[in-house]
């Protein structure tokens, strides 16, 4: 009998696990949003909450909040509506150098119950170091 007992917990706890990962799964989501480099400080990136269908009356009372940043943050996110702004200005080649594209992550959580959400923001080159020339005009004769 205790053989029997082993297996029939062993089976719930699998079944737990398996249960505990399909919630976990379908509480993750994944946003994709792109910004100019050196908008001014406040640039609306997205709606967050809009765009993943939360309930903007429970955001702040469910501590919604970036967890992914570091000491001076690129982006903020608003409590009490789920817009993603930029905290401050974005230089691309000092972000990210050569790569392409550049993106930031940024990882949002509610609290009771429990939700991430992974945000991906592409930052986007303005070619604001385009190439300059001594001359204006350059005449060439083609024979």
């Amino acid at each position: 009998h205790l053989c029997w007992l082993l297996v029939l917990l062993t089976g719930f706890f699998l079944l737990g696990c398996v249960i505990a990962a399909l919630l976990f799964h379908a509480s993750a989501a994944q946003m994709r949003y792109s910004v100019p480099e050196e908008v001014q400080e406040g640039t609306v990136v997205g709606d967050i909450a809009k765009d993943l269908g939360l309930d903007k009356n429970t955001l702040k009372e469910r501590k919604y909040r970036i967890v992914s940043s570091g000491t001076d943050p690129l982006f903020l996110v608003n409590q009490n509506d789920g817009v993603l702004y930029v905290s401050r200005t974005i230089d691309r080649e000092e972000l990210c150098e050569e790569s392409t594209p550049c993106l930031i992550n940024v990882k949002t959580v509610l609290e009771n119950p429990l939700e991430v959400h992974y945000v991906a923001v592409e930052v986007l080159d303005i070619n604001d170091h385009s190439p300059s020339f001594r001359d204006q005009e350059k005449t060439l004769e083609i024979f």
